[in-house]
Parts: C-alpha cells; sequence; structure tokens
C-alpha cells in the first residue's frame, strides 16, 4: 500500500473515530439533560409554574417548546420544561396550567419517545378526575396528507379533557410547519404572558391594504368604542378569503414606524363585499394608553393610509358545506366572525340559521342592527336573541340564553345543527360551553366537536 493510501486511511479513520467522539459526548450532554430535568420534575412546582411539555420524533417539537418557554419567561411566568416521556398523571396534577407540544408520527402514532406516556391514555378513568382545577392547550404538529393528521394531539386534547382538565384556548392544528399556525399559537402565548409586544418567530408576509372607512357603532356605550373597519385590498393581485378566516394585522405605534408583532381579528365580510371588514373595539390599558393593534386601528392611523395586512386561513371555523342548520353564538367583537358567516349562509340559498349575541345595552350597542334587521326580513335569519347584560339588574349573558332555550337547543341539535361560537376567551366562551355541556351532555358535545359540529373562534 503507497503512503497516500495509508494517509487517506489514516483520515478516515481519523474522521470517524471524531465522529464516533461527538455522538458519545452528545448522548452523554442529553443524559445529563434528561436526568437533570427528570429531577428538577421531582422537585415540588410552585403554584404559578406553568408546563411545557413536547413529544418529539425529530426535535422539531422540542425546539417549538423551548421557543414557547423563551416567549412565557419574557412576560415574566415561571416555566418548567420536560419531555412527555418524563410526566405521568402523578406530575401533570402538580401543576395548574400546562402546554403540550406534539408531533404525530406516522398514521395518527406518538413519537417514539411518548409510546409509554400514550400507554397511560389507553385505560379507563377511575376515581375523580385527576386534573380537575387545572387548565392546558396543545399544540399539534402532523401532516395533513396521512388520514390520521395530528392523530396523537387530539387524543391528548381528550384524554385531559376526560381527566377533567379545562382548555385555556382551543387546539392549534400545525400541517407541515404551517407559520401561519405558529403565529397563532404564539398570539395565545402573548396572552398568557400578558404581553402584546413578544416578537413574532416568524413575521408574516404582509399586503399594503388601505384603511378606506372607519364607524363608531357605539356612541355613548359604557364599553369601549367599538368601530367597523373597512380595508380595500392592493391593486395588483387578487386577494381571497372564506368566511371564518383571519386578518393578521401588522400595528404600529406611530405613522411609518416601524411595524410591531401581529394582532389578529376575524373578519366580518366576504370578498364579494369588495373589502375586509373588521369589528374592533378601542381597547386601554390600565394607566390609559391605547392597546398597541386598536389604537392603532382606530387612533393612529388615518383613512387613506396603508395598512400591513395578511390573511389566514382559519378552516376549523369556515361555513358548513351543506345546508345544515346553524346556531351561531357569541359577544361583543365575537359578532365579526358571525356576521361572515351568516353572509356566506345567505349566498348559499335557504338554510335554517339562529343568532345569539350578547353586549351591554341595547340602546348603543346594537351591533349591524340594520343587517341583522335585513336578514330577518329575508329569511336568512329564522331566529335572532340579542341579550344585553347591562340593561336589567341582575347581569345576563347569552350562556343563560342558551339554558333557557335548552329544549331549542336540542331539537336544534337533533335535526343536524351545527354550533359556532366567536368571542370573548375569558367568561362566555367558558361559560357557552358549560352550559351545551348541560344541555347535551358531555359526551354527546365531545361528539359534535370532533365530527366538526361545534367549533369556535375565541379570543
Amino acid at each position: 500500500m503507497s503512503l497516500t493510501r495509508l494517509i487517506a486511511a489514516a483520515c478516515v479513520v481519523g474522521v470517524w473515530l471524531l465522529l464516533c467522539l461527538w455522538a458519545w459526548r452528545r448522548a452523554r450532554r442529553h443524559d445529563t439533560q434528561q436526568a437533570l430535568a427528570l429531577q428538577a420534575l421531582n422537585t415540588p412546582a410552585a403554584d404559578d409554574t406553568l408546563l411545557v411539555a413536547f413529544a418529539t420524533q425529530t426535535g422539531y417539537a422540542e425546539s417549538l417548546a423551548a421557543q414557547t418557554a423563551d416567549s412565557l419567561r419574557a412576560g415574566g411566568l415561571t416555566v418548567r420544561v420536560a419531555a412527555l416521556d418524563q410526566l405521568d398523571l402523578t406530575r401533570l396534577a402538580g401543576y395548574r396550567r400546562m402546554l403540550f407540544i406534539v408531533s404525530t408520527y406516522g398514521e395518527g402514532d406518538p413519537p417514539d419517545a411518548a409510546a409509554s406516556f400514550a400507554g397511560q391514555m389507553q385505560g379507563p378513568a377511575t376515581g375523580a378526575p385527576a386534573l380537575a382545577g387545572a387548565h392546558y392547550a396543545v399544540l399539534a404538529l402532523g401532516d395533513s396528507e396521512y388520514a390520521q393528521y395530528c392523530g396523537f394531539g387530539h387524543r391528548l386534547n381528550d384524554w385531559l379533557h376526560t381527566q377533567g382538565a379545562a382548555p385555556l384556548f382551543d387546539l392549534v392544528d400545525v400541517d407541515n410547519g404551517d407559520p401561519a399556525a405558529l403565529r397563532h399559537w404564539q398570539h395565545h402565548l402573548g396572552l398568557l404572558a400578558g404581553r402584546s409586544d413578544l416578537p413574532d418567530w416568524q413575521a408574516p408576509v404582509y399586503e399594503p391594504w388601505r384603511l378606506a372607512g372607519r364607524v363608531c357603532l357605539n356612541p355613548d356605550s359604557l364599553g369601549g368604542p367599538c368601530y367597523l373597519l373597512t380595508l380595500t385590498p392592493p391593486a395588483s393581485g387578487q386577494s381571497h378569503w372564506q368566511a371564518g378566516d383571519i386578518a393578521e394585522i401588522g400595528p404600529r405605534q406611530t405613522r411609518g414606524g416601524p411595524l410591531l408583532a401581529h394582532r389578529e381579528y376575524s373578519i366580518a365580510s366576504l370578498p364579494e363585499d369588495g373589502a375586509i371588514q373588521l369589528l374592533v373595539r378601542q381597547m386601554r390599558s390600565a394607566d390609559g394608553g391605547l392597546g398597541v393593534g386598536s389604537g392603532w386601528l382606530t387612533h393612529i392611523a388615518r383613512l387613506g393610509d396603508e395598512i400591513d395586512l395578511r390573511v389566514r386561513t382559519n378552516r376549523n371555523f369556515h361555513a358548513p358545506d351543506d345546508g345544515r342548520p346553524l346556531i351561531l353564538v357569541g359577544n361583543g367583537t365575537g359578532l365579526a366572525g358571525l356576521r361572515a358567516l351568516i353572509k356566506a349562509r345567505r349566498a348559499q340559498g335557504p338554510s335554517r340559521n339562529w343568532l345569539i349575541f350578547g353586549e351591554r345595552n341595547a340602546a348603543h350597542d346594537a351591533f349591524c342592527h340594520d343587517d341583522i334587521a335585513a336578514w330577518q326580513e329575508d329569511g336568512t335569519l329564522e331566529r335572532v336573541d340579542a341579550v344585553y347584560s347591562r340593561d336589567q339588574e341582575t347581569r345576563r349573558y347569552v350562556q343563560h340564553l342558551l339554558r333557557e332555550q335548552a329544549d331549542r337547543v336540542r331539537s336544534w341539535v337533533d335535526a343536524g345543527a351545527a354550533i359556532y361560537v366567536c368571542g370573548s376567551l375569558q367568561g362566555m366562551a367558558g361559560g357557552v360551553d358549560a352550559a351545551l355541556q348541560d344541555i347535551l351532555g358531555d359526551v354527546r358535545l365531545q361528539s359534535l366537536q370532533h365530527s366538526g359540529r361545534y367549533r369556535r373562534d375565541v379570543y
């Protein structure tokens, strides 16, 4: 063998040995990290500690868990991160708030490392729910090319519910790393952290829309002013969306200032209207300062100004393909998403639609009253029930009306109705969910959710 070949062979062996050393050190570092994480898990958590758990096949879910934890810590929250295989029901019961970021492997299977935890989810629930009083959310990673898209994430979500935990917000599906779905997850993280200025992990690619109209819908209201905004599309390109989709807005603190983290708003119109319309309530902080998104849209930007906007598809809130009856429930600016759905139903042709809407006072807060009256007149809306909480001594909300109309709700559901809820996550969404559980039963309501007949756009 020539000297050249000997040197080449020695180099190959050397590289192989270096790779072996690197792999060994990496495995040792991973084992050390796992041991430290397990030791931390065995230490009692403070009451306000938020658990971020992940189940990963390729490392992607673990990376997103780290980003999630960083975002929450930026808001001053105490966070503990753990792999799902390090957890069991006893450990989970030590936390009041939990976020799960989980991949689905193959046809609905858990990642290999989460197989033992998935086995714990198989047995029937016994005794009192172990997670009663806890709150959770699930980010489900998957590939829609597979039949059991995000299957493990959905099963985990159902299991947590059966263990007595309540959702912080609805499950978020991510199809092949969809950046729009991840921005939606970040939106909820910002709400949890109480920070509206958390930077986007990946900024949206906006289009320049134009603010063409801004009308206050509730002068002299006890609540903050609510505006109907009209935004016209850019001259180039075709803009398309469906009822139920979301407008992501890039706000600014001053005209011409830098873009801030995105804000999300339910779209209140259809492409046939020629513009995106939004219902935006002007928010103010405790010190009187304007909210970042609402301040930009309702006060800082002027008519004719460009608004950075991106449409995010929200398949979970699209209108049914058929003419099944529809119960639409919402409060406040949640009427935006319901308004677009009603417009879509009207365009589809005859169908049964029941609108249940709540606000403060009938004299000032009857948003879109002329539209609703016209839809009642032409038969688009078979029934409308408006609930105004401050118009009587005892506060009354949409969930109270649902309970009063329990027999009618059951009759509509028996006839195949789907239920769509849009509006406040705090208060309204939970109250409506509890009312529907009492009216329909938990098993039936969960069945409606699985079949796409119970859908929510809550924030």
